[in-house]
């Protein structure tokens, strides 16, 4: 049996989406896998098994007509016996329709966009599923569960990633074990931790021992990195990392501390301890769930909004450094643990 499974973005997104890769790929009957992704997200695609075929569309640019043409044409000669819709948007189940004629997505319940459950198959949701991830799974088993199996309950299964990389990272590193990173960035600005807060926490695990590394996606967040250790507070990275550096680094670190974004599922995938802070978006729906993921919550009564801007912004100046510092401690005692 051929499947292919259309998850077009975005980093964070696809990172949710490998516990229900593992499920299809564990199938007996599924013979072969393929992933169609959206060409700026391919290079997330680095952390999918080597069995699984990418392939790539450029929805942004100048010919997306002519972009769907080329890649249904493509993809349907591939002749797949079914389709799973792990994104829940319009163009992606218009996109897994024109490809394949048996289609399976979300309960319209929980889908994003719902006139995409007009072309699919929903796999009917369960209460008691309220992580994104549990409803990828969701998706990914429904086209084999009984009718009994469909009215369990999935568990969540925190994300993994199997492979192994190799890369090189700047040698400055190697004096500064134990360290901390920070990942400044946020997918929009309500999400981003106050300068302050940085510099609060950063001076209170630099007492502890720890080493602090700026981790930055874009020039944006290096120029603030770069501002953020203008008294010496920690070191930032020379360059942007690609995913096999990425992964090498974490695995490398101690603990990363990020917002909701990619950066923060790719760590966790990587089962490298995560401290992440949440105001706008729903940590039950988005957290990853790990024995070494910890979360501080701001709760606002406003939130979580999921708003990209907003004008009363409050959530993110409701996170204590001090709550941070003692996710730190937190992860101490787990680690000893075992």
């Amino acid at each position: 049996m051929k499947v292919l499974i259309v998850k077009l973005s975005a980093f964070g997104d696809i990172i949710h989406a490998l516990p229900a890769l593992d499920d299809v790929l564990n199938r007996p009957e599924v013979d072969e896998v393929h992933w169609l992704v959206d060409r700026r997200f391919a290079f997330v695609t680095e952390v999918l098994p080597p069995e699984v075929k990418v392939h790539q569309i450029a929805l942004k640019g100048g010919h997306p007509l002519h972009e769907v043409r080329r890649v249904v044409k493509q993809l349907r000669a591939e002749k797949f016996d079914l389709a799973l819709d792990f994104q829940g948007l319009i163009k992606s189940s218009v996109l897994a329709r024109l490809i394949c004629s048996k289609v399976y997505g979300f309960d319209p319940q929980v889908i994003r966009e719902k006139p995409a459950s007009w072309f699919e198959t929903s796999a009917p949701a369960h209460p008691d599923e309220i992580n994104i991830v549990q409803q990828v799974r969701r998706v990914a088993q429904s086209p084999w569960l009984s009718d009994e199996e469909m009215d369990k309950p999935i568990v969540y299964q925190p994300p993994r990633i199997h492979k192994s990389f190799e890369a090189k990272l700047p040698v400055e590193l190697d004096d500064l074990k134990p360290w901390v990173v920070f990942n400044l960035g946020g997918s929009f600005a309500t999400k981003e931790l106050p300068d302050q807060t940085w510099l609060q926490v950063g001076q209170a695990l630099k007492e502890k021992g720890y080493a602090i590394v700026f981790c930055w996606g874009n020039a944006k967040e290096e120029a603030k990195a770069k501002q953020l250790n203008a008294s010496g507070l920690g070191y930032v990275l020379t360059k942007r990392l690609t995913i096999p550096e990425l992964c090498v680094f974490f695995k490398q670190s101690f603990a990363v501390i990020a917002a909701d974004t990619g950066i923060l599922h790719l760590a966790a995938a990587l089962n490298t301890p995560t401290i992440s802070f949440w105001g706008p978006t729903p940590r039950e729906r988005n957290a990853p769930h790990g024995k070494l993921d910890f979360h501080v919550e701001s709760n606002p009564d406003c939130g979580p909004c999921i708003q990209k801007t907003c004008d009363n912004f409050i959530c993110m100046d409701m996170i204590q450094a001090k709550a941070i510092v003692q996710c730190i401690t937190n992860i101490e005692h787990r680690l000893i643990e075992g």
